[in-house]
């Protein structure tokens, strides 16, 4: 388990908490189904929210960040709950089928200026999907399990035009990690049950599993590996056929090891060219060495971004059998 240092000072009468973290890992065994509750894994930023009780709530971030400003939306959060509380839970931009875009995530993250805060609030709201309890009418939960945190969040009734307290389901992981899956969401989250509430560790009672998609990509392109003399592959430039051309869907730089950087680097000598094969511009295409899109690679991402690359590329296999003519 790594364990991360909470801030020293929190709000008035509320201690300060980093939040508990996931491991990655397997999906529990159907002898221990019945022992895990089962959460959607939000594809977003985590935040603690500290209720006063006075009307007043406060969204930190992981790294300890207040991010009261950057979230004005969330602010009545404390007028709805009038309760002192510490709340955690993961800030999400919804799109238009009700899934999330970190995309649309990231023009709101670092935003610091209340004026513009205020507009993107506006135009590109944020919810907080509310999943856990760690503190409530001055009574810590830490130790309390994560079912009995779970019965008392759902006590509070928290659900606003802006924030949400997520269904979860115990048992039916399985079933769980297909329905999410069918719906494009990122992941399921495993909990045990019994689990207490470990601030800033990483631990093993909670699992994170994320859906993984594969697909056939064409290969139009390489970066070197930076610091290296030669030509050796640090990332591949790959894209998918479309009735426009080769379109550009991101760069793939991890999952090869040396042996297939080294095969790569001789199929890539034998069909050089001068200028990009893809019929759009390509983001990460500074410094690049340009190749006939012949050879044909499987990899896998953990989906799709709203711009329409790949998110979180790992290169898998080469698919000699794919190759296409020039």
């Amino acid at each position: 388990m790594a364990t991360r240092r909470p801030s020293a000072a929190g709000p008035v009468g509320l201690p300060r908490l980093s939040p508990m973290l996931a491991s990655p890992g397997r999906l529990p065994s159907a002898a221990v189904d019945g022992l895990y509750g089962y959460e959607v894994k939000w594809d977003g930023a985590r935040l603690l929210v500290y209720c006063s009780g006075d009307g007043t709530a406060r969204p930190v971030t992981r790294t300890g960040r207040d991010a009261s400003g950057t979230y004005p939306e969330l602010a009545a959060l404390g007028a709805s709950l009038r309760r002192p509380a510490i709340l955690d839970g993961e800030v999400v931009v919804l799109d238009e089928r009700g899934r999330p875009d970190f995309g649309a995530l990231q023009t709101r993250m670092t935003v610091r200026d209340g004026a513009r805060a205020g507009r993107l609030a506006r135009t590109t709201p944020v919810h907080l999907m509310i999943f856990d309890v760690l503190h409530l009418d001055g009574r810590s939960l830490l130790t309390e399990s994560y079912t009995a945190r779970r019965g008392e969040l759902l006590g509070l009734g928290l659900a606003g035009a802006r924030w949400a307290t997520p269904a979860h389901t115990v048992g039916h992981g399985r079933r769980a990690f297909e329905l999410t899956r069918e719906q494009g969401f990122e992941g399921i989250v495993c909990k045990l049950l019994t689990s207490p509430y470990r601030p800033g560790v990483r631990s093993d009672e909670w699992i994170k599993i994320k859906h993984q998609v594969r697909i056939d990509v064409v290969i139009g392109g390489w970066l070197p590996v930076r610091g290296r003399s030669g030509g050796v592959p640090g990332a591949l430039l790959v894209g998918v056929a479309e009735a426009g051309g080769l379109r550009f869907v991101g760069a793939v730089g991890s999952g090869m090891s040396g042996a297939e950087q080294r095969q790569l680097a001789e199929l890539f000598a034998v069909v050089p060219r001068e200028t990009s094969p893809f019929a759009g511009p390509v983001s990460e295409g500074r410094g690049a060495r340009w190749v006939e899109p012949r050879l044909v690679a499987e990899v896998s991402a953990t989906g799709w971004t709203s711009g329409g690359y790949l998110r979180h590329p790992v290169f898998e296999r080469l698919r000699p059998g794919l190759a296409r003519p020039v």
